[in-house]
């Protein structure tokens, strides 16, 4: 015979109410904790004073080299003859040994003509070396999507 018991029973049951509270009071004290760890870093810019001199031509350190279309080269804007590029190399480098040169090409310029200036400056063991590139545009200024480039003049 199965007696009963006086104390009435009760099944086990999870409150998520005060869950619910816990887990709000975390995630507004993790919020408040993490916005005071905001650290404001910024560039250190040395402005002009009063007592430094501006410059308003600043020696550039490096050399401009342009080919543009029909393999004309340009050392900072001067006209340099094909065969005299090795020669025109050769004597910036001996004048500066860290020599720093810049390419850049026409729109037209012929890759091949970039890579011959590119080898020559390698064959003069200059190391530093810089390309200037700009983005292909479309019509109106939108670039382009995987368009060919527009043929060669004539």
């Amino acid at each position: 015979m199965r007696v009963r018991s006086p104390v009435p029973r009760k099944r086990a049951r999870i409150e998520i109410i005060p869950l619910i509270d816990i887990m709000f009071f975390l995630l507004a004290s993790f919020m408040m904790v993490s916005l005071h760890q905001v650290h404001m870093k910024g560039i250190k810019v040395n402005l002009p004073s009063k007592t430094q001199p501006v410059q308003l031509n600043p020696e550039k350190d490096y050399t401009s080299i342009r080919v543009s279309e029909g393999g004309l080269v340009y050392f900072d804007n001067v006209l340099v003859e094909s065969d005299m590029i090795a020669t025109r190399l050769q004597q910036l480098h001996k004048a500066n040994p860290d020599l720093k040169i810049s390419i850049s090409a026409d729109r037209y310029a012929l890759h091949g003509d970039v890579i011959n200036i590119l080898d020559k400056a390698f064959s003069e063991r200059i190391q530093k070396i810089g390309y200037q590139i700009k983005t292909a545009t479309g019509e109106a200024g939108a670039p382009s999507r995987g368009s060919a480039p527009p043929p060669s003049k004539p």
